[in-house]
């Protein structure tokens, strides 16, 4: 695909990410997206076939980032609380922020019966994320940055507390208070005490 393609396929992306944080999946048309960015049906249609394919990709997409950004920071040997501070300070943010949290639409996109149970991107998302989390903690506890933790229970904690904040905020008002106990206590599960600050 051209470079002008792609471009046009992110675009794409970008605008329905924001038209699926707002309504919902479900909700969501083609010609919602069309609307959006401008392009006639026939434009759209080049590059996907459906709301399903596009939100699929931005699901997708996420994970893979993240994935990218911790693996790379990791072979550059950056400290692991440094790796630590930057994604607990993107999750606030992302906690607080429902106007453009898309945690509604995952649940209404797989709750469709309609949908694969068994090509289920949010279960492949999950494992994406567990796998870096995993891979992050063993190298901080390795460098001796981390205490020594159960990685997999402590990504559980993160992902459920993350994804459950992210969800409520969607549905009624959160205190701007409750991201920031989150991340203190992840903190204290993984810090020697005098790493944290106050």
């Amino acid at each position: 695909m051209s470079l002008k393609g792609e471009k046009t396929k992110q675009d794409i992306r970008e605008k329905a990410y924001q038209l699926f944080a707002k309504k919902g999946y479900k909700d969501v048309t083609m010609k919602d997206i069309c609307e959006l960015t401008g392009l006639s049906r026939g434009g759209l249609y080049r590059h996907y076939e459906s709301t399903e394919q596009i939100f699929l990709e931005i699901v997708n997409a996420s994970s893979n980032k993240q994935k990218n950004e911790i693996f790379t920071k990791i072979e550059q040997h950056i400290p692991a609380t440094t790796i630590l501070e930057e994604l607990l300070s993107r999750y606030t943010s992302e906690m607080i922020d429902s106007e453009n949290s898309i945690s509604l639409a995952i649940y209404e996109f797989y709750s469709n019966p309609a949908i694969s149970k068994e090509d289920n991107s949010v279960k492949k998302q999950y494992e994406i994320s567990k796998s870096t989390w995993i891979e992050l903690i063993n190298y901080g506890i390795e460098t001796k940055e981390f205490n020594s933790v159960n990685p997999e229970s402590i990504f559980n904690v993160i992902i459920f507390a993350y994804q459950g904040v992210r969800m409520y905020s969607k549905l009624m008002k959160i205190d701007k208070d409750i991201p920031t106990q989150i991340i203190n206590e992840i903190k204290r599960l993984l810090l020697p005490e005098e790493k944290i600050e106050n």
